[in-house]
């Protein structure tokens, strides 16, 4: 069988295309699966595609028409999925439940600290052979207060690296998890948590609960000085709300690896062409501010995880089972 993979990255593709091989062919595509490119799919009856993803109903209503079967989704969110949709076309949906949750904790770290001592700001003038120190003061970390809002496996994580820079630790999620207990984190309501937190980070998934969780009002209860984290969802954050708090001169830093609307625009190319997201555009633009490109997850360890994970579930998928990776069963 050949398998057709969208989104496929550069470092991605050889690495997927050893684990599939003696089992199935593989043909990557560097582009996204989206309406314009699901025709592409006709005659494939296994379909993986990317985080980010378009599969709406009208996705799967093209990939179905084309003899589409099976989707094996290359990530752990599925919000870009509508799964209803699949279950009447009788499609099924996998994704990967698990993969290292410390790569995308350790990025988030990378993110705290990079914007806590203004590190992108220090190596751009460095570059220009400006060594001054004005406006690179950033703060001990050690004994400041850190919310975790989310403390599944990879907030359990966050948690961690947290816990051993001697930092006060508190935490919101729908259950509190033993092991950040153990740590000596606090369990409290969300609107404590954002108020009393030096730098909070965002690891809870994208659902309609959690959608735009940090809005206007939660912003407004943040310190003044505090640093935000997101390197889970994009619409965990009300972007334009941010924007005008940081217009205002708020908060020591923000950095974001995820971004509301970053379908069409992260893991691409786009610098010779105009910016259309007036957003975006303004956000990238604060000192204090870093965005990535949804990197957080991407070391050569979860990626492969991802990748043997997806080998796993289209064979589970051709042996007529299911896993706990199985969204929509056949």
């Amino acid at each position: 069988m050949e398998i057709l993979a969208f989104g496929v990255q550069a470092d991605e593709k050889p690495m997927l295309e050893a684990a599939f091989a003696g089992l199935h062919e593989v043909r990557s595509l560097d582009v996204f699966l989206n309406e314009d490119t699901a025709p592409i799919a006709a005659g494939y009856e296994v379909v993986s595609s990317s985080v980010n993803a378009d599969l709406s109903g009208r996705v799967l209503r093209i990939l179905a028409a084309g003899g589409t079967r099976m989707i094996a989704q290359r990530s752990t969110g599925f919000n870009n999925i509508d799964l209803d949709v699949a279950r009447r076309l009788g499609l099924t949906v996998s994704r990967v439940s698990y993969y290292s949750p410390h790569s995308v904790a350790e990025f988030a770290w990378t993110l705290a600290l990079a914007v806590n001592r203004r590190i992108v700001r220090a190596a751009t003038r460095t570059r220009d052979f400006d060594f001054r120190l004005a406006g690179l003061m950033g703060r001990d970390m050690r004994g400041r207060t850190v919310g975790v809002l989310g403390t599944g496996k990879i907030g359990e994580a966050f948690t961690r690296i947290a816990h051993g820079f001697g930092t006060n630790l508190l935490g919101w999620d729908v259950a509190p998890n033993p092991a950040c207990v153990e740590l000596g984190m606090k369990y409290v309501d969300k609107e404590e948590l954002f108020a009393s937190s030096d730098l909070i980070s965002l690891h809870v998934p994208l659902l309609e609960a959690t959608r735009r969780i940090v809005d206007a009002a939660a912003l407004e209860l943040m310190r003044d000085d505090a640093i935000l984290i997101n390197s889970s969802r994009g619409g965990l954050i009300d972007t334009g709300a941010l924007v005008a708090q940081l217009r205002a001169g708020r908060f020591a830093g923000v950095g974001l690896d995820v971004y509301e609307a970053e379908a069409g625009v992260f893991f691409l190319d786009k610098s010779l062409e105009a910016v259309e997201d007036d957003t975006l555009a303004r956000l990238v633009t604060f000192p204090n501010v870093v965005v990535t490109s949804h990197q957080a997850y991407y070391t050569s360890d979860a990626v492969g995880q991802i990748i043997d994970t997806t080998v796993a579930n289209v064979t589970d998928y051709l042996a007529g089972r299911r896993s706990e990776n199985t969204l929509v069963p056949s």
